[in-house]
C-alpha cells in the first residue's frame, strides 16, 4: 500500500507541542492524538498502535522550525537577511520572524521554502520507515 505524501505533508504541517500524528501502515489512515484527549481515547488509540503497527510521525521537536526558518533568513541577501537573523534571536522569534516575512513581502517565498522543507522532511520520513508512497 502507498500513502499519499500530501497527507503525510499535511500532518507535519499541523503538528505542534501538543499533538502527535500516526500513520496505520495496514490501512494509509493518519491519526492524531493530543495532550488534552481522554484518558480513554488515548488508551484506545496505544491499543492501536501496538495491534496494527503505527508509526509515529515527526513531531514538533523532528520538524524543528526554527532551522527552517534561519535556513531560510540565510539564503536572503542585504537588509532582509539581517532583518532576519534578528528576529529569531531570543524569546518571541517565531512572532517576529514571520512579523518581519510579511514586512519583507517575503511570504510567498518563505512559504514555498517552508512546503519544500516540510515535503524534504516526509519523504525522508517514508524512506526510513519503509513507507512506499505517492506524489
Amino acid at each position: 500500500m502507498k500513502v499519499k505524501l500530501s497527507e503525510i505533508i499535511d500532518a507535519i504541517e499541523m503538528t505542534d507541542q501538543q499533538s502527535k500524528y500516526f500513520l496505520d501502515k495496514k490501512t494509509g489512515e493518519i491519526l492524531c492524538t493530543y495532550e488534552g484527549m481522554m484518558r480513554d481515547e488515548e488508551e484506545e488509540i496505544d491499543q492501536k498502535l501496538d495491534r496494527h503497527g503505527f508509526c509515529r510521525l515527526p513531531d514538533s521537536f523532528d520538524i524543528r522550525n526554527y532551522d527552517i526558518m534561519e535556513s531560510f533568513a540565510e539564503e536572503q541577501s542585504g537588509k532582509a537577511a539581517d532583518t532576519l537573523m534578528r528576529a529569531l534571536q531570543g524569546r518571541g522569534a517565531f512572532r517576529r520572524f514571520k512579523d518581519a516575512v510579511y514586512d519583507l513581502d517575503l511570504d510567498r517565498q518563505w512559504f514555498a521554502f517552508q512546503n519544500e522543507a516540510y515535503r524534504r522532511k516526509a519523504i525522508r520520513w517514508c524512506e526510513e520507515n519503509d513507507i512506499k508512497y505517492v506524489e
